[in-house]
């Protein structure tokens, strides 16, 4: 544009000095008259081009006014939105900060409160160990008073005197009301150190979750920044939401306050954020990690599939090995599996157990604690040394030469494929006519048979402390 102007300048210029030369100065003042009247005058040919040349001169500097107009205009409103975005990230970093600062104070308040209750709670168990030696003196003492009145029950010592015999009798009349003083004592420590372990689970709950904001808090600032210079590009500003409070699992749900069941978002230490299922009950929140009921889901899925999930939380689904194992790795949970016939008989099954992880092929583990119950069995007696998980397309099983996945259905923890598969095929009832079929359904050995497809099933997983209460 600018060299445009230039030449046309120049044009310009060159025609008006060709259109209007100058007159020669003669020195003869007789010639005068004459020079006069030869004055030489421009072309109107040429005044027009002059004329035309300023036109699109004027034109050319009014269309370069314009756009630099334009460019000023957009030049100003990207500084009013950066300006703007300026502002908010400073308004947002000083909320954070102070949102930060406050939630550093309570953790603070809690770590000492938590402080004095294991104080106290230490305090309580030496009680309650004194108490226990002291019960167990007078137990020892109370035994040789009973052996001493069986003696004289029996003819084997001779009283010389009855006062004595009443004497000993009134001893051990007081021992004895020393001794039901004593329980009453330690039943009523044993009760405080209970509500104490709750207050201490409590404010570990909180404490967990104060320190889960603040990591959210000073992560914010990078995300809100990151995703603000992507926004300035465009113009637009994105309003970011605010910290959120993320619970490890669903009870701890549960001990927040909520107890109606449904999906939730959780956050297992050292994990990243994913939705589950919550069953809340009395007792506290269960966190599903399977549901069969209707047969909308084929659970006869690969590695990949068990191992990140499938289905949906509202109906059948696998929540994925990999987010258990998030879930229960730290150990102290309790896999609670509920079944139903089609009568619509119910069954329960409780067991302990442990994950392990990827490496371990996601191997079950079922501590033995006395002898397994006749539903337990099922899955117990072969996972007490350890079950890894097994699919069509990673054979972990302990049959030889078989793959039980394969032969039956699903991914599951087999052990010789005969005992237990919640992930078999999914059949309508009534079941198929043959047997080969009828063992590819989802069944529990020891409840309804080896050969009995079940109209449903739910496994679930908690904190040990929620049978405790129960």
């Amino acid at each position: 544009m600018k060299t445009t102007l230039a030449t046309l300048t120049l044009s310009l210029v060159l025609l008006m000095a060709t259109g209007f030369p100058l007159q020669k100065k003669v020195g003869s003042p007789t010639s005068g008259a004459a020079k006069e009247k030869r004055v030489q005058y421009a072309a109107w040919d040429d005044v027009n081009v002059i004329a035309h040349g300023l036109l699109q001169l004027g034109q050319g500097l009014k269309e370069h006014v314009d756009k630099t107009k334009v460019q000023m205009r957009d030049i100003s409103t990207k500084l009013k939105v950066f300006n703007r975005t300026v502002t908010e990230l400073g308004k947002e970093g000083q909320r954070l900060r102070v949102e930060g600062d406050a939630l550093k104070v309570q953790v603070q308040g809690l770590e000492d409160r938590e402080g004095q209750l294991l104080n106290v709670t230490a305090e309580l168990r030496e009680k309650a160990e004194e108490m226990q030696q002291e019960r167990k003196i007078m137990n020892e003492r109370m035994s040789r008073l009973e052996e001493k009145v069986d003696s004289m029950l029996q003819g084997e010592t001779v009283q010389s005197d009855s006062n004595t015999g009443a004497k000993n009798k009134s001893d051990a009349r007081n021992i004895q009301l020393m001794l039901e003083a004593q329980n009453r004592r330690i039943d009523d420590l044993m009760e405080r150190i209970r509500l104490q372990q709750e207050k201490l689970d409590k404010q570990n709950v909180r404490i967990r979750t104060l320190q889960s904001q603040i990591q959210l808090s000073r992560q914010r600032p990078s995300l809100r920044s990151s995703s603000t210079g992507d926004s300035e590009q465009s113009g637009i500003v994105e309003q970011g939401d605010s910290p959120v409070e993320v619970a490890s699992d669903c009870h701890e749900l549960f001990l927040r306050g909520e107890t109606r069941s449904g999906v939730y978002t959780i956050q297992p230490i050292n994990a990243e954020p994913f939705k589950v299922f919550c069953e809340m009950t009395a007792e506290g929140g269960w966190t599903v990690i399977q549901r069969r009921q209707d047969g909308s889901v084929d659970f006869d899925q690969q590695w990949q599939a068990y191992e990140k999930g499938f289905g949906s939380l509202n109906g059948e689904f696998w929540l994925g090995l990999e987010k258990i194992h998030s879930i229960a790795k730290d150990g102290g949970y309790i896999l609670n599996i509920k079944l139903s016939d089609w009568v619509d008989d119910l069954a329960s099954v409780h067991l302990p157990f442990h994950l392990g992880g990827e490496e371990t092929k996601y191997s079950l583990q079922i501590p033995k604690v006395g002898t397994f119950g006749m539903l337990q069995s099922s899955l117990g007696t072969d996972a007490a040394s350890g079950l890894p998980f097994s699919t069509s397309d990673q054979d972990n099983d302990q049959k030889t030469y078989t793959n039980c996945a394969k032969h039956l259905s699903g991914g599951w923890w087999f052990s010789n494929c005969g005992r237990s598969n919640l992930n078999g095929r999914y059949f309508q009832s009534p079941p198929p006519k043959q047997r080969h079929q009828r063992k590819q359904g989802i069944f529990w050995k020891t409840w309804r048979g080896r050969y009995y497809p079940l109209k449903s099933s739910m496994m679930m997983i908690a904190p040990a402390v929620i049978v405790n209460k129960s």
